[in-house]
């Protein structure tokens, strides 16, 4: 992980990620426990859940607690570092900032969330007349790769 340093303020470049470069505010304390999250959000490439952030985060920070976890994901959003992902009837996830207009699919079978690059626009076509269409959230569900490919012999789940 980069770090730079101003009189101001503190930024890591976690990963290398050119559109994920995070500054944390002078007054707030950085802590290894944090910049363990926000590496383990950057490197998954995918939106995760808080367990899997302290899954990935572990090996960073081997005495991080789930508390903690918590803790550092609302202070990295609340700082514009990561962005929740919130899908309906499931815990809210969280992906790294700065990735741009995008769309997510989400698997039936191990419940993982994953980005999708782009977007079907035209979708002001489908607005009754009169309505405005100011922004839109479109979620693909099916089987991802891991879950299609069939394992030594077990049927497809």
């Amino acid at each position: 992980m980069q770090m730079y340093a101003n009189e101001n303020a503190i930024s890591y470049n976690a990963t290398g990620l050119p559109w994920l470069r995070t500054t944390i505010p002078p007054m707030e304390r950085h802590t290894p426990q944090r910049a363990a999250v926000l590496a383990a959000i950057a490197s998954a490439g995918r939106p995760l859940l808080p367990q899997e952030v302290l899954e990935l985060a572990a090996s960073q920070a081997p005495t991080l607690g789930i508390a903690t976890v918590y803790r550092a994901l609302k202070k990295l959003a609340d700082e514009g570092s990561i962005c929740p992902v919130a899908l309906a009837g499931e815990p809210v996830r969280y992906e790294a900032a700065g990735q741009g207009h995008h769309h997510h699919f989400q698997c039936r079978e191990c419940r993982r969330v994953y980005d999708v690059a782009g977007c079907v626009g035209g979708l002001g076509g489908l607005v009754p007349p009169g309505f405005t269409l100011e922004e839109h959230e479109v979620i693909l569900y099916g089987r991802c790769a891991e879950c299609t490919v069939p394992h030594e012999g077990l049927p497809v789940r």
